[in-house]
């Protein structure tokens, strides 16, 4: 069992990674203030690991909400189930919200926490890669709008994050694939030692070889809580975490959501964006294939839809949280492992970028 640490000062918190930690109740007791504990999942993860949970928290007053499964119940029709249920069962406000399962329980379960009396307690179990390495730590947390993803929420850290791997066995492939896009993410952006592990290591993680699978979210969540302990709330360097996101936003956006899994859309972003990175002269044709041939490898998408044109990529890019004052911002590849926010792209580059893979 590997323990890391996001640094918020008095609100520092421990990322728990390891095998069979779902089952030891040592980890997850001392985070919980009271015996009020509401653990929110969804129809696909509940079936496999709720009644294991529940054990695990035995002793407690515990209640469940089921949601549905998908991106496209990320919204604030579905998140009122979380906030009915805790009225009903006369929750207070030192309860502790428990988020049971993959990106979108974690976001909705911390929105949740985050406003329910205007703070409650809050823990993440992520179960699936994607959220394992980066939805569950450094708080983030929000719901879908029709006109943009994630463009309701806050910022609300959690009191631990406890993931544990054998979760992953029961991750569909494509799921698996999806959360490998975040993993190479950030060797793009930080950590070329790291990047360059993943291509000698790819196929060892796509067989879940246990071993390599610690390594990748050991190594991935300790680039993201450095970056979190640094720039908690995207002021500044955090924002080179949405490497791919502006790109990927729009396409899970028109395409409409859970139709392109969160990690597929960045991946194209990342295409995306390197083949931008290309144009204006900051990568080499060789280093655009490389990234190429690595989320290919990974089994994820290069191409984007072919019925969203250039035009639909702007007008929903114009619709995004690190757009400033007017000015679209991207996050962009200066090199191998170094990535820049970049806020004056030629927009005559950019339409050319779309253009050619539309």
């Amino acid at each position: 069992m590997k323990t890391l640490h996001v640094e918020l000062g008095d609100r520092r918190y421990p990322i728990y990674i390891g095998s069979g930690l779902l089952d030891q109740p040592d980890w997850l007791r001392p985070h919980i203030p009271s015996r009020q504990v509401l653990v929110v999942s969804n129809t696909t993860v509940a079936p496999l690991y709720l009644k294991r949970t529940l054990a695990t928290l035995g002793g407690l007053r515990c209640e469940a909400v089921i949601l549905p499964d998908g991106e496209q119940y990320k919204t604030l029709a579905v998140l009122d189930e979380v906030f009915t249920a805790l009225l009903q069962h006369r929750f207070d406000r030192n309860c502790t919200i428990i988020a049971l399962g993959g990106g979108v329980v974690g976001d909705m379960a911390g929105f949740a926490a985050a406003c329910y009396q205007r703070g409650v307690h809050f823990i993440q179990i992520p179960t699936t890669l994607l959220a394992q390495v980066d939805s569950s730590v450094g708080g983030k947390t929000a719901v879908n709008h029709p006109l943009g993803k994630n463009m309701i929420g806050a910022f609300y850290q959690p009191r631990c994050v406890l993931a544990d791997t054998d979760t992953l066995a029961t991750l569909p492939d494509r799921e698996l694939s999806a959360g490998l896009a975040e993993v190479i993410k950030y060797g793009l952006i930080r950590d070329l030692p790291f990047l360059e592990w993943l291509e000698a290591n790819l196929d060892a993680l796509l067989a879940r070889e246990g071993s390599a699978l610690s390594e990748a979210i050991e190594r991935s969540c300790r680039n993201k809580a450095e970056i979190v302990a640094a720039d908690e709330r995207e002021t500044g360097e955090r924002a080179l975490l949405n490497l791919g996101h502006t790109f990927g936003h729009a396409i899970e956006t028109g395409t409409g959501y859970g139709t392109w899994l969160h990690g597929e859309a960045v991946a194209l972003g990342m295409v995306l964006a390197a083949e931008l990175s290309a144009r204006l002269g900051w990568l080499s044709e060789k280093q655009v294939e490389r990234i190429r041939t690595l989320l290919d490898r990974a089994r994820l998408p290069l191409a984007p839809p072919p019925d969203l044109s250039a035009d639909d990529f702007l007008r929903l890019m114009a619709v995004d949280k690190k757009v400033k004052d007017g000015q679209l911002r991207l996050i962009l590849p200066r090199g191998l492992g170094q990535s820049i926010i970049a806020d004056d792209v030629d927009p005559i580059l950019l339409r050319k970028t779309l253009e050619a893979r539309s």
